[in-house]
């Protein structure tokens, strides 16, 4: 269903009342593109305020626009992830998962992607033809064709090897009514599996750390996966994430500051793989902090709980789906975490940059 302009001017209204944040920096940082709170501060005062409009202000995983007779979802994605291929996955799926799930996100149903490549002199054209192939595996498995795009070369040493850029556009579908602003105190926080897998499998491919950990990204499309959900919930559903960059912890923060709510973590509920908790737990990271590139975040009605989370599991990407917390009207924008201790702590968003280069 369309938005009305109330609607939008209410998103817009309870925008404007977030928390004023400045950048402070005066360089970019790689925290900058962690995903964490740096990220966060950089696209809200810098690109939110330069690019303000109505159908920015959501700051959701994809815009939606309104045209004849439905809505399109666009959104678009950088890749820069260090290795260029890493256990479970590489570059180039990673690409087309990563846009294609943001789509999914908005209920949509993707119907094309476009590719922009940025390569830099020298690199292997075996090793391009090899990820261009697994562009193009991605793409049919998810059932969305590549249907345009852009190739530029760079001088040697000025990019890394290779940088990939998607877009991608979606019918949105008419009984999907995703947004922060709808979740309501007694909410149900779901998840669509284990947190953490993508960052940790990128951290030890690179070789800098003596792990030996089996470890693979869980890159995948969701697509498929949204859409029994929502066949099943319907309206209950109040919004959908794919927390990435920044993690469980991250998403959750953004959430309850749009919505104006709280909400609260149950430690115990979080499915974690023990190859991963442990990692973390080596590395001093809290693995909410970690991305995930093929999992999601569901905020949906208390009474429809449950059944979402059979519909879930009763998937292959779902099968260790979790009900892991729940939504509080107080303290408005925070994120609280009940430990397996029996106390609780607030969960802020990513500070710093303990992942550079993930995704």
């Amino acid at each position: 269903m369309s938005r009305t302009e109330d609607e939008v001017l209410d998103v817009i209204e309870k925008r404007r009342r977030r928390p004023h944040f400045k950048v402070m920096d005066e360089h970019i940082t790689l925290a900058h593109g962690a995903g964490g709170r740096s990220s966060h501060v950089l696209i809200e005062t810098l690109f939110g305020r330069a690019f303000d409009n109505p159908l920015l202000a959501p700051m959701a995983d994809a815009a939606t626009v309104d045209v004849k007779g439905g809505r399109l979802a666009f959104s678009t994605d950088s890749f820069v992830v260090r290795p260029l291929v890493f256990p479970g996955g590489d570059i180039g799926e990673l690409a087309v998962n990563g846009t294609v799930n943001d789509l999914a996100m908005a209920g949509a149903r993707p119907l094309a992607l476009s590719a922009a490549f940025v390569l830099e002199e020298g690199f292997p054209v075996k090793d391009l033809a090899r990820i261009a192939e697994s562009m193009a595996a991605a793409a049919a498995a998810a059932g969305v064709p590549i249907a345009t795009g852009d190739t530029k070369v760079v001088e040697r040493g000025n990019a890394d090897g290779l940088y990939i850029c998607t877009s991608g556009v979606g019918l949105v579908r008419d009984d999907a009514n995703l947004a922060a602003e709808r979740m309501q105190p007694g909410d149900k926080v779901l998840v669509s599996g284990t947190m953490g897998d993508h960052g940790m499998a990128i951290m030890i491919a690179r070789g800098d750390l003596e792990l030996e950990v089996d470890l693979r990204s869980d890159t995948a499309p969701l697509n498929e996966l949204v859409e029994q959900l929502l066949d099943a919930g319907g309206d209950a559903i109040r919004c959908l994430r794919d927390p990435t960059r920044g993690g469980l912890a991250t998403v959750l923060n953004e959430l309850a500051m749009t919505a104006e709510v709280g909400v609260v973590i149950d430690e115990e509920a979080v499915p974690l793989r023990p190859e991963t908790n442990g990692a973390c737990e080596i590395l001093g990271i809290d693995p909410l902090h970690v991305a995930n590139e093929g999992k999601l975040v569901a905020v949906v009605a208390p009474e429809a709980a449950e059944e979402l989370l059979a519909v879930l599991r009763a998937h292959p990407l779902g099968l260790e789906s979790a009900i892991v917390g729940g939504v509080n009207a107080e303290p408005p924008g925070m994120v609280l975490l009940d430990t397996a201790f029996g106390g609780s702590r607030v969960v802020d968003m990513l500070a710093g940059d303990p992942l550079p280069r993930i995704c």
